[in-house]
């Protein structure tokens, strides 16, 4: 076959070669794509309404309302694992609201001395439980269990440890989730909550308990928060204040943060304005919002040490190869790490607890103005100048475990200061962590450097590294 004969018998064959090509890319292009991360969420729902909860639900006719509704496991906690305090008299709250009498979920650690001295409050972050180590009633390990016994951080050989389920909780405390005088859930008929008010009701629980004054106020991310409300709200009943990973303001970021959570929860048709105790609970929009809040609760650095950009491991078990196809699903292990966090919690926590008690941590503000248009303090003396405020009152941490001056104090701080001088008195140890970017460390700064403008001479600030973000305090 001459020159000319062979091109010509492959230009024949061309365009059965393209032919060939387009038909294999049309069926590629042609086959139905699957989404086992969507799939996912109806599984999920499927497991959910074939539960023991939902069929109960379903055939017991004469149930009360306490057991009704296909409700995960944080609606039924076991009351016999905690102390439970009834307050039987109307709690007035901090945005003009009343709650008729409320329940507060307890444990303790450690013996309660003769004179009632020794006892330590132990604040919670939003989703934990009063469960914070292991006890007789309870002997699962708890959220703090390596700072909580004798020896410890939380020496139970000298103090008795105190930690409850805040308010609008929901593992034993009230909360949307719970009864109201008429037996129908409260749902979203629940009144609007502060970070005053969950530290109003754990002190109708001291008083219970004839503690007249705390030696501490501990408590870390929205336990900060608690630990610093309690000292404003009962200077005269807190020894001291410990907060970690705190604020006194919270910030825009972290505000923003939290509406992203709130939008994608809300948004689950299941969420039904609230109302979903007797149907499917919102656990897709739940799952998302965990998602987002554990971006917030760890680190980028952190991320590249355990994960980097490898590949999850197949089902089928192959080995992960970067050639392999990418999907729309999770291909990476952080994908699957973030899907696998929000997994786990989408059907442990109340998805109403989550807007209530994430919103009170966005109303939290101890500067002056915010105070005052609460109602709270009749403080009307002008806020402190950054350049006014004696050298004398501000203590400097040794240079290994203090923090620069910034260039600038930002416009609320001498209004932080004042909103801050009834803790001047108290002794306040702060913790930030430099990876934290929910609570950044320039938080923890700004507090330490308000309560010295304050007047405040016994403020100790500690800075601590690694990659770990907010949860180091975990």
């Amino acid at each position: 076959m001459n020159l000319i004969t062979r091109n010509s018998f492959r230009l024949r064959a061309l365009p059965h070669r393209l032919s060939s090509l387009t038909s294999l890319r049309q069926q590629a292009t042609c086959a139905t794509p699957t989404f086992p991360c969507v799939d996912a969420h109806a599984a999920r729902e499927s497991r959910i309404l074939a539960s023991s909860f939902y069929r109960y639900s379903q055939t017991e006719t004469q149930a009360s309302s306490s057991d009704s509704g296909p409700e995960p496991p944080y609606a039924r906690p076991n009351p016999l694992s905690y102390n439970t305090y009834h307050y039987q008299y109307p709690l007035e709250l901090t945005y003009g609201s009343t709650l008729p009498s409320f329940d507060i979920a307890y444990e303790t650690w450690g013996i309660l001395s003769p004179s009632r001295d020794n006892v330590i409050l132990l604040h919670t972050g939003l989703s934990a439980s009063s469960h914070a180590a292991s006890t007789d009633l309870n002997p699962t390990e708890g959220w703090w269990e390596k700072f909580i016994g004798p020896g410890r951080a939380l020496d139970t050989n000298h103090f008795f440890v105190i930690c409850t389920n805040v308010l609008g909780g929901c593992y034993g405390s009230t909360g949307p989730s719970s009864l109201d005088p008429e037996g129908q859930r409260y749902a979203t008929r629940f009144p609007i909550i502060s970070i005053f008010d969950m530290v109003q009701a754990q002190f109708k629980l001291l008083d219970h308990l004839g503690v007249q004054k705390l030696y501490a106020s501990v408590g870390s991310s929205m336990g900060g928060m608690q630990s610093l409300a309690a000292g404003w709200l009962f200077p005269d009943r807190v020894g001291k204040i410990v907060s970690i990973s705190g604020t006194a303001r919270s910030s825009p970021g972290s505000i923003a943060m939290r509406h992203a959570q709130r939008s994608v929860l809300m948004a689950d048709s299941n969420w039904n304005n609230g109302f979903y105790y007797d149907n499917l609970p919102p656990h897709t929009g739940m799952k998302l919002a965990r998602q987002i809040a554990t971006i917030t609760y760890r680190s980028g650095p952190e991320w590249d040490q355990r994960f980097g950009r490898k590949l999850r491991e197949l089902k089928d078990g192959q080995s992960p190869s970067p050639s392999r196809s990418p999907t729309l699903c999770p291909d990476f292990l952080i994908e699957t790490y973030l899907d696998h966090q929000g997994e786990q919690f989408c059907l442990k926590y109340d998805a109403n607890s989550l807007l209530y008690i994430s919103k009170a941590m966005d109303l939290f503000d101890l500067t002056l103005p915010a105070l005052q248009e609460l109602a709270m303090t009749t403080t009307t003396h002008a806020p402190p100048s950054p350049s006014t405020s004696s050298s004398s009152s501000r203590q400097s941490p040794a240079p290994s475990k203090s923090h620069p001056p910034p260039l600038h104090y930002a416009p609320h701080f001498p209004e932080l200061a004042a909103g801050l001088e009834p803790l001047k008195s108290i002794p306040i140890l702060v913790l930030g962590v430099q990876s934290d970017i929910l609570f950044p460390v320039e938080q923890q700064r700004e507090l330490v450097d308000a309560l010295r403008m304050a007047g405040s001479t016994q403020v100790s600030y500690f800075e601590l590294g690694g990659v770990w973000g907010h949860d180091t305090f975990l």
